[in-house]
C-alpha cells in the first residue's frame, strides 16, 4: 500500500508562486526561456516587448510543448489546450501576463 503524498510540503510551494511579484515572474520566465531554448542571450538581453513568435528559429512547436511544461512546472498549474493561443507567445510579457492569470 502506498503512503499517500505529504500535501504539507506542496502548500508552501503555491503560497511562494502566488507571492511572487511581476519582476519575479519575469526573471524566472526569461531564465526558462534561455534555458528551455539554447539561447546565447543573458537575461538581461530579454525584456516584457521581446517578440517570441517570430523572432527566435527555436521558438518552434516543440519548444513551446517544452515550455508550457517547464511553466507548469515551475509555476504549479495546467495549462488548458483552450488557454493555448497564439497571443499568449506574441512577447515575453504576454507569457507573463498568462503566468500571472493562471497562478491567481
Amino acid at each position: 500500500m502506498q503512503t499517500p503524498p505529504n500535501t504539507d510540503k506542496i502548500a508552501p510551494i503555491f503560497a511562494e508562486v502566488n507571492a511572487m511579484s511581476r519582476t519575479d515572474i519575469l526573471a524566472a520566465i526569461k531564465s526558462l526561456l534561455i534555458e528551455t531554448l539554447s539561447l546565447d542571450l543573458s537575461p538581461d538581453q530579454l525584456d516584457e516587448s521581446t517578440a517570441l513568435l517570430g523572432n527566435f528559429p527555436e521558438f518552434d512547436s516543440m519548444a513551446i510543448v517544452s515550455v508550457i511544461t517547464s511553466l507548469e512546472e515551475t509555476f504549479g498549474f495546467i495549462a488548458d489546450d483552450d488557454d493555448l493561443t497564439a497571443e499568449v507567445f506574441e512577447t515575453i510579457g504576454s507569457l507573463v501576463d498568462f503566468v500571472e492569470q493562471k497562478t491567481k
